[in-house]
């Protein structure tokens, strides 16, 4: 392609999506304005007018009576463009907490999917505010099948209760409308992806300053030396066989010098006597070995807390124990030495053959189905155990070391993504079909990796894990911004808005690592002792939210959550004995930042006091679908945008996928079928294929992470013109628009002559800011 064409095409594309200021609203309804909703034609069914935010008058909908899945609607018309894209946008109180959904319909079909679709709801709800005292703009491309040849559509936006995402019938998955939605302050129709809200609408301020939580302090930690120590307790006086998590739970506590289960060897008997029940249910059951029903996710453990319980422990139970003959449950006597190594070599064998891709569940089962397995064979049966080089093998692939080849066969590994294929990008960033918010959060697998590896407690693990950790904490730092917690106190939130598995707004407070069931906020600083990672550790313990995070852990139900809460005392011990230090979250931290994954298609930016994060690469399960979804946070408002790209450039394969009439999930079917049988607005949309490497096995209609993906993005959002270029030998270009000569480029910080085209190198991003 010449230099004129590019030009050409790159002005096309500025013609198409550059800001042209309030004159790209086409048109607008104010709800609970009596005018403006008689000239729109506004039917309100099972709704109510309130006095919402800033006193800015709205409407919100109501639950039917009885209630039922379904809530209130509202339909009005608006004018769209005939010949050209039209987008959607809709005015929400960031102050409203409402875990109701909102779906737009548009001549009576559903225009996105209800769950994690590329174009999603309206509003998927939240349980705290998304930016309290602000308004924020949620936006959404209309299907040009449309609004081809229309000036006015007939729109509706419809309520309904919360779902359930892993649930397998539909009652169970969508659940009953008990609540108001939130309230619904205004709705336009436009031309361009980057809304620019006319300047009637009221707007609020974020507060200059933040205060720090004032409570809880220290005292959390004796709350759950308490938790943890009475469940250590009880499972020594009980009488009955623990679980393998229990098991596994008692054999850490072994090492754990505040627990009651330390250096006791009442806690060796009861992890054998487990042991010893486990086995007998792998006697019985050989599948025992492959999926315990008393595990998460059972097929991903198999008996890894077994296997882990056994490498512990086995120096404890000693020869004796070990070579004693026990009952096998079906009439014989086997050695308890023989008995272990038999299911943990079933278990190993069967979770190396059946290995997952996304990488938090990859980690999980290499950790625990092979390598956990395998550590408990060396430690009963050295002779049967795969060598420890061999058996890091595993997790080396899962955390980004080398590449993942899948499952092993009889005829080597399966190879499912090719050769090439690292569970991590080269950023850190775990590497799925884009971004991800909450489950990209592996911080605690990893730790536990890297804490696998240790030779015994205490002592150094794999010196190549434990610099991975640090690197994935570093890249995750760049996705986490400024904002309230649930009480209004300074904190920091996990972006969601751009993860392609995210179904949660706004995202969990999160600074070095995410709380979860299984690891503390501060282990992976603890384990690593990295600097930037520790500051961030610090930053949380300035913040008093690591308390506040811990806390609710300890109110929090259930078992796991009980141990996963075994090593905050000594993760906080060792977090409050280190030294201030100057690193903080980059998104807080003085000057300009900007970040950006090609491989993840994702960018990360603060400038002054806004921040922008970008996925160019969207929820692109089948095929390219040319779409970027945008979070951009500001101090007077905040809008979540999907928008249209201004370019994509990918090798084609030649084969296209149709959109289905999908109207629930974005993926597996379709989901869940709802009553009436909606019809989708997307319903025949024929997407192109990217050309799959030829190592891959890969069918039209599949998800893949290389269907959707594109060599070079390029995306115009207001006064950002971003180029990324995902490829490895090719390079491509952007062009700024006319009446530019220089502008900053935010990656590297310089500022550069943008007065002909500007070159996009393999594997690198330009983000231009054009503005003032």
């Amino acid at each position: 392609m010449n230099l004129f064409t590019r030009m050409l095409i790159a002005c096309v594309a500025w013609l198409a999506f550059a800001p042209s200021g309030g004159a790209a609203i086409l048109d607008d309804v104010s709800f609970a304005d009596a005018a403006s909703e008689r000239v729109h034609r506004v039917v309100a069914t099972r709704g109510e007018t309130i006095a919402g935010l800033l006193s800015v008058p709205a409407r919100r909908l109501l639950p039917t009576d009885p209630p039922t899945w379904e809530g209130g609607r509202i339909a009005f018309e608006l004018k769209v463009d005939p010949a050209r894209p039209t987008y959607f946008t809709l005015r929400l109180s960031g102050s409203d907490v409402s875990r109701n959904r909102l779906m737009l319909y548009a001549d009576g079909k559903q225009v996105g999917y209800r769950h994690l679709g590329d174009y999603d709801a309206l509003d998927v709800g939240a349980d705290a505010p998304v930016c309290a005292g602000r308004f924020y703009y949620v936006t959404q491309p209309l299907p040009e099948s449309l609004t081809k040849g229309k000036d006015r559509l007939t729109f509706e936006i419809r309520a309904s209760g919360p779902v359930s995402a892993y649930a397998r019938t539909f009652d169970e998955y969508q659940k009953v409308m008990t609540e108001p939605s939130r309230g619904v302050y205004r709705a336009y129709t436009h031309t361009e992806g980057c809304f620019v809200p006319p300047a009637d609408d009221r707007q609020g301020a974020a507060p200059p300053e933040l205060p720090a939580r004032i409570e809880p302090g220290a005292e959390v930690i004796t709350d759950v030396k308490r938790r943890v120590g009475g469940a250590l307790e009880g499972l020594l006086r009980d009488k009955r066989p623990p679980g393998q998590m229990q098991a596994q739970f008692l054999a850490r506590a072994y090492f754990v010098k505040w627990s009651p289960a330390a250096a006791n060897l009442k806690a060796v008997e009861r992890v054998v006597a487990g042991l010893d029940q486990a086995y007998r249910a792998f006697r019985k059951d050989p599948k025992f070995a492959e999926a315990d029903p008393s595990t998460p996710n059972p097929d991903w453990f198999g008996l890894g807390p077994a296997g882990e319980a056994v490498g512990l422990l086995a120096g404890a139970m000693g020869a004796t124990t070990l070579d004693e003959r026990i009952d096998d449950g079906a009439g014989g006597r086997v050695v308890r030495r023989s008995a272990y190594a038999d299911m943990l070599v079933a278990s190993r064998d069967w979770h190396r053959r059946n290995r997952r891709l996304y990488t938090n569940q990859s980690m999980i089962n290499d950790l625990y189905g092979v390598y956990w397995c395998n550590r408990g064979v060396a430690a009963v049966d050295p002779a049967r155990a795969m060598p420890e080089a061999e058996a890091r093998r595993y997790l080396y692939e899962s955390v980004g070391l080398t590449p993942w080849l899948g499952s092993d066969t009889d005829a080597g590994p399966s190879r499912p993504a090719g050769d090439g294929f690292y569970q991590l990008t080269a950023r850190g960033l775990t590497r799925e079909l884009g971004y991800v918010g909450g489950y990209g959060e592996v911080l605690d697998w990893v730790t536990q990796i890297y804490n696998a590896t240790r030779p015994a407690p205490g002592e150094p693990g794999d010196a190549r894990v434990g610099e991975q950790l640090a690197k994935i904490a570093r890249a995750r730092a760049a996705f986490r911004y400024p904002s309230a917690d649930a009480d209004g106190f300074r904190a920091m939130r996990l972006e969601a808005v751009v993860g392609w598995r995210d179904a949660h707004y706004p995202g969990y407070v999160t600074y070095a690592q995410r709380a979860t069931w299984d690891g503390s906020p501060v282990e992976a600083a603890a384990a690593t002792l990295d600097p930037h990672v520790v500051g961030y550790a610090q930053q949380m313990l300035a913040d008093n939210q690591f308390f506040a995070a811990v806390r609710a852990q300890v109110k929090a139900g259930g078992f796991r959550t009980t141990a996963g809460l075994l090593s905050v005392p000594d993760d906080y011990e060792a977090l409050a004995a280190r030294p201030p230090g100057p690193h903080r979250l980059p998104m807080t931290g003085p000057g300009d930042f900007a970040f950006a994954d090609e491989e993840d298609g994702v960018v990360a930016i603060r400038r002054g006091d806004e921040i922008l994060y970008a996925s160019l690469y969207w929820r692109a399960r089948h095929a390219v679908n040319g779409l970027a979804r945008v979070h951009r946070i500001t101090p007077t408002f905040e809008r979540q945008a999907t928008v249209r790209l201004a370019r994509q450039e990918f090798e084609p394969s030649g084969a296209f996928w149709t959109r289905p009439n999908w109207t629930d999930f974005g993926f597996a079917k379709g989901g869940h079928r709802y009553p009436g049988n909606p019809k989708s607005a997307h319903a025949g949309e024929r997407l192109p294929i990217a050309k799959v490497p030829a190592d891959v096995a890969f069918e039209p209609g599949q998800e893949s992470p290389f269907a959707g993906r594109a060599e070079f993005y390029e995306m115009r959002f207001g006064d950002y013109l971003i180029g990324m270029n995902a490829s490895r030998a090719k390079t491509f270009e952007v062009i700024a628009p006319a009446g530019f000569a220089r502008a900053p480029e935010l990656i590297t910080g310089k500022t550069i002559d943008v007065g002909g085209p500007v070159r996009v190198g393999p594997m690198s991003t330009v983000v231009l800011y054009l503005g003032k």
